[in-house]
């Protein structure tokens, strides 16, 4: 049982992993980004995206590929027309995965500024005994 226990956390930590590292990649481009931020404001075709941010179709269809693999945005033709909308799922585990370095960072800036008030305190003692 343990390790069947074993198996199903390890992958889920993978898949938590695996999903991450899509959804950093597809936010690493401005024109990804972008696109969210329109379609955050209504849905849009691809031909719409692409002439909004004057690009060629296929260039537009890669990035809305890699936002759609990602799960970020959710596509449906009808006709001959591809429709782009905002995927189902939001970005929960991102945004805790970067406020669990952004603890880690102030921690470290906490610990910094005292070094530094020490450091600056031992400045004025010193600076006081020579003096005398």
């Amino acid at each position: 049982m343990a390790v069947i226990c074993a198996l199903i956390l390890n992958h889920m930590v993978q898949y938590i992993k695996t999903r991450l590292d899509a959804s950093f990649a597809a936010l690493s481009d401005a024109t990804r980004r972008g696109v969210l931020e329109e379609l955050g404001r209504a849905d849009a075709s691809i031909t719409e995206l692409a002439e909004k941010f004057q690009m060629t179709l296929t260039g537009m269809k890669k990035h809305v590929g890699v936002l759609e693999q990602a799960g970020l945005v959710s596509t449906e033709k009808v006709g001959r027309v591809r429709t782009c909308k905002l995927g189902l799922r939001g970005l929960e585990q991102e945004a805790a995965w970067i406020e669990r370095y952004r603890q880690l960072w102030d921690a470290r800036f906490d610990e910094l500024d005292k070094v530094v008030e020490e450091l600056k305190r031992k400045e004025k003692v010193d600076g006081r005994k020579q003096r005398e």
